[in-house]
């Protein structure tokens, strides 16, 4: 025999939106002002408030990114004091993560050793291990020393990053003066997605670079295209221009990854990092829910959820004709594949698939010396 009741349960299905942090970059330099603070700012701050109203490489790093990023642009800044040590950034990153959960992190403080680029390496997976957030990492770079010709710049910067593996961090030299910035904001530009090169250029030429004219070395030398293009092949993020055509444009988003592996660029990195933030949150939520097994209804809506990101990520949309592709590909059936191990352990993975970019193209042309028939000039 059973007691007549009636037992109503609201059911939280966890389909609602997530945090997006993507485009929210925290900004890590000297300063007098707010020293040892971590800052909001945005198109509305005050910067002669909160930076000081003196020049630093800080604040002018910050103005360009705002300058380049567009709409909306918000970020976070963390200020150091003007006696900070080398690695002392990298404290202060740990300790902004209280405050600011942000998709990069640019060091506006130029490195000169390889110790402060392996410890942006070892600070991604910090942050992974400890907050299971994934952050990328844009380092500074001195521009060439008194006397120090653009060849011997170009040897000791191969030297800074030789042997060096770090896909999640970029260098970037600051040889007009506000490269990190400049990057930064295109990076953060909502005009475009997440998964498009900032070498783009449809959308704009770069501004604020600093220095109207061209930079020269330490003997007074304009740099070249055969420099940058030199700066690049050393794995360092640059900027370029094209002849004839007007503007400075960026040549790509390069990346301190392996030679053959697959985050060369940071577009690929950023799209990866996206999809496991939110692979993330379905897995939490996944834990000890006897719904999810190996039966094929189960395995079928398992796929399903975890597929869910890449479909979001792969909306496009259809202006005039015209289609703008998504973040990337729609996923096809057997992107999302389910290993059970035991009957506590699963194994999923999931193919992610970006949308082709070109940066190289090549353009033939045929003459065509045929006479023409009178009926087809008539």
């Amino acid at each position: 025999m059973s007691w007549p009741t009636v037992t109503i349960n609201q059911l939280n299905q966890l389909q609602g939106e997530t945090n997006d942090i993507e485009r929210v970059l925290l900004f890590v330099g000297k300063g007098e002002t707010n020293s040892g603070k971590t800052l909001a700012v945005n198109t509305q701050t005050d910067f002669d408030t909160q930076l000081g109203a003196a020049d630093s490489v800080l604040k002018s790093q910050v103005m360009a990114a705002l300058d380049n990023a567009g709409q909306n642009w918000a970020a976070y800044v963390h200020v150091l004091a003007e006696d900070a040590e080398a690695l002392d950034w990298v404290k202060a990153v740990e300790k902004a993560q209280t405050v600011a959960s942000v998709e990069g992190v640019v060091l506006c403080v130029d490195v000169a050793e390889k110790a402060q680029i392996t410890a942006a390496a070892t600070l991604r997976n910090t942050l992974l291990s400890k907050y299971g957030r994934w952050v990328w990492f844009m380092l500074a770079v001195g521009g060439p020393e008194d006397g120090e010709a653009w060849a011997d710049y170009l040897t000791r910067l191969g030297t800074l990053q030789n042997g060096i593996s770090a896909s999640a961090v970029q260098l970037v030299p600051r040889l007009w003066g506000n490269e990190p910035g400049v990057l930064a904001g295109r990076l953060c530009s909502r005009s475009v997605t997440i998964a498009d090169s900032p070498a783009r250029v449809k959308t704009g030429a770069l501004v604020s670079m600093g220095n109207d004219s061209l930079p020269v070395d330490g003997k007074g030398e304009d740099i070249d295209l055969a420099t940058l293009q030199a700066l690049e092949k050393l794995r360092y993020s640059v900027p370029m221009w094209y002849p004839d055509y007007d503007g400075y444009y960026w040549a790509d988003g390069r990346t301190l990854d392996v030679e053959g592996g697959d985050y060369q660029v940071i577009e690929y990195l950023r799209i990866a990092d996206k999809v496991a933030r939110r692979v993330r949150l379905i897995a939490i939520a996944r834990i000890a829910d006897r719904s999810m097994n190996t039966t094929p209804g189960s395995i079928a809506a398992t796929q399903q959820s975890f597929g869910k990101p890449l479909r979001d990520m792969s909306q496009s949309s259809q202006i005039n004709g015209i289609r703008f592709p998504g973040e990337v590909k729609t996923p096809q059936d057997g992107d999302v594949s389910i290993n059970w191990q035991s009957a506590t352990k699963v194994e999923i993975y999931i193919v992610m698939r970006p949308v082709e970019s070109p940066k190289e193209i090549t353009v033939g042309l045929v003459l065509d010396t045929s006479i023409t028939s009178s009926e087809e000039t008539a």
